[in-house]
């Protein structure tokens, strides 16, 4: 029998932030697992899927920039099966993600989608937005300021005055919510799901963690973060998932992000099998 022969294409470092070395861990895991299992695995990075035409019908991938998002959404079209989906890594981008969960009525803040030119004022005052967090909504967080915790209007307009400077077309306003932060990680087809206080393990991205304080330990339901997740993994189509949601005094649990291909770094040893796992069974099934 024919090994399986699979692509690798690795994240660009610049959309690593603060994770370059997390997300090279979890990616070069997940390639020694699915060799393990007696694939062969070849290995690229993101301007590789511009320079080359790849000849493998299977890859995983991390990518995220937007020419390497597109090609892998080429390849798909043409039969190939990547995972994450190029389409899924595209629904992962605020906007359309925040569209996805609100329209399938899946468990997330109240929000507002605005061009950046807009004076958010009178939409803020509307909602009865006074704390709230305002996100780039074209892509991805890169920088500091693309996630931004403001306090009143004039902070709100401040921010989009940067984005629209910095190219940045619309934002999403989400409502802050109140409770526990809780951050998670699945794999789709597995029982692989691991969540944790990102305030009790210092873990850390940009230091916004710190907005909802260090968590209470509100019980909640397990099983139905687990679905809730699950739910937005196939709304979204990714199979390799991350994000965080928080959790009300009452046990309530929202999503407030969602993430494809995280970098698992607090249980990445754990996780990784299972990730290979995934895309192996998703080849051969």
């Amino acid at each position: 029998m024919d090994k399986m022969i699979i692509a690798g294409i690795r994240r660009g470092n610049q959309f690593s932030p603060n994770h370059i070395g997390n997300d090279a861990a979890i990616f070069a895991l997940t390639a020694e697992h699915l060799r393990k299992r007696g694939a062969v695995v070849n290995e690229y990075i993101e301007s590789d899927l511009l320079l080359h035409d790849l000849q493998e019908r299977v890859v995983f991938n991390m990518v995220r920039d937007w020419r390497s998002i597109h090609r892998l959404q080429e390849l798909e079209d043409r039969g190939t099966l990547v995972v994450n989906s190029g389409y899924g890594i595209e629904n992962c981008t605020r906007e359309r993600m925040t569209r996805l969960l609100l329209d399938h009525h899946i468990a997330h803040p109240r929000s507002l989608i605005l061009k950046t030119t807009e004076d958010p004022t009178a939409a803020l005052a509307e909602m009865g937005f006074y704390n709230c967090w305002i996100k780039r909504g074209d892509f991805h967080a890169i920088h500091r300021e693309d996630v931004t915790y403001v306090r009143n209007p004039e902070e709100a307009r401040g921010i989009l005055k940067e984005y629209a400077i910095r190219g940045i077309p619309s934002a999403v306003i989400n409502e802050h919510l109140v409770g526990d932060l809780v951050k998670f990680y699945g794999v789709t087809g597995t029982d692989f799901f691991y969540w944790f206080y990102p305030s009790n393990m210092h873990h850390s991205k940009f230091g916004l963690e710190q907005i909802n304080g260090t968590a209470k330990g509100i019980p909640f339901d397990l099983d139905e973060l687990k679905r809730v997740c699950d739910q937005a993994a196939s709304v979204l189509n990714v199979h390799i998932y991350g994000g965080d949601c928080i959790v009300a005094d009452d046990g309530t649990v929202r999503l407030i992000d969602f993430n494809d291909w995280p970098s698992f770094a607090p249980c990445r040893d754990e996780a990784a099998p299972h990730i290979a796992q995934r895309i192996w069974d998703l080849a051969t099934r």
